[in-house]
């Protein structure tokens, strides 16, 4: 992708009527690019219904993303939390969707370095399976927003370079909690997106998922999400950043108030001008 869209994580709340095919038809009446697929709590759409979702994100020109279970944990011995992952994987792609972004592990007292070992042979045994069946998808860990939780930037991009079809989901709101308040500045902003640039070249830079909404932390990290005027984020200045970076790619919304703060983020994005 060349230019930037906005993008809600899941159905806009606006959306008239119910459903996920009404969603997408409304993200592209609000002028947004994106939608994300929340298989969150449960994976909802099946594979007989999917296709049907492909063309309808096709005709109205969204882009999909997708967003894996919550329940997931590749630092334990439990297979089926891996068969989540490959499930969505499979549904998100014959859905049309180019990224599956997931929550990839707790370190449970575990050194950080051993767990990164696990996920790297759980997430690359995957990625096996996936082109096998010829499925593209790219995997996306996800920057995690508390410090118990396995998925710093340093270990997401080091995962990156090291596994194919793997790239970052970069939160920023998750990036903010995580680290109790920093990461919230033009300056940090900038330090975080010339580090994604330098370990995955203007590829990393032109093929980005990210999230964004405000956030309540405290100093174990991330409590809740929360909308953007209401919290301490400072997205303007995250929004000057991705444009001085010429980042390309979907950034979804994962504020209470989802196509609202998509809508603010977008518009924002497009006022800036690079020097």
């Amino acid at each position: 992708m060349k230019s930037l869209l906005f993008g809600t994580a899941g159905i806009p709340l606006s959306t008239p009527g119910s459903g996920l095919l009404a969603g997408i038809k409304q993200v592209q009446k609000l002028g947004l690019g994106a939608l994300e697929l929340e298989f969150v709590r449960r994976i909802n759409i099946s594979l007989e219904k999917a296709p049907l979702v492909k063309e309808t994100a096709e005709k109205e020109k969204v882009v999909l993303t997708c967003h894996a279970p919550y329940f997931i944990n590749l630092n334990s011995a439990e297979k089926e939390k891996v068969a989540r992952i490959l499930h969505s994987a499979r549904i998100a792609n014959a859905c049309g969707a180019f990224s599956l972004t997931f929550h990839a592990a707790f370190y449970q007292k575990v050194p950080p370095e051993k767990v990164y070992l696990k996920v790297k042979e759980e997430i690359k045994q995957m990625i096996h399976t996936l082109q096998e069946e010829r499925n593209n998808i790219w995997l996306r860990p996800e920057t995690t927003g508390k410090p118990s939780q396995w998925g710093s930037l340093k270990e997401i991009l080091q995962l990156s370079q090291e596994a194919e079809q793997v790239m970052p989901c970069i939160d920023f709101a998750h990036l903010h909690a995580r680290e109790n308040g920093k990461n919230n500045s033009l300056a940090e902003f900038r330090e975080i997106l010339a580090e994604v640039e330098k370990s995955l070249g203007r590829q990393g830079m032109e093929n980005l998922h990210l999230h964004m909404s405000g956030i309540h932390y405290g100093e174990k990290g991330e409590k809740h999400h929360l909308i953007l005027e209401e919290s301490d984020f400072r997205y303007q200045e995250l929004m000057q950043a991705l444009k001085e970076f010429r980042a390309a790619g979907v950034l979804i919304s994962e504020s209470p108030n989802l196509e609202g703060d998509a809508l603010r983020m977008k518009n924002y994005f497009e006022k800036q001008v690079i020097q």
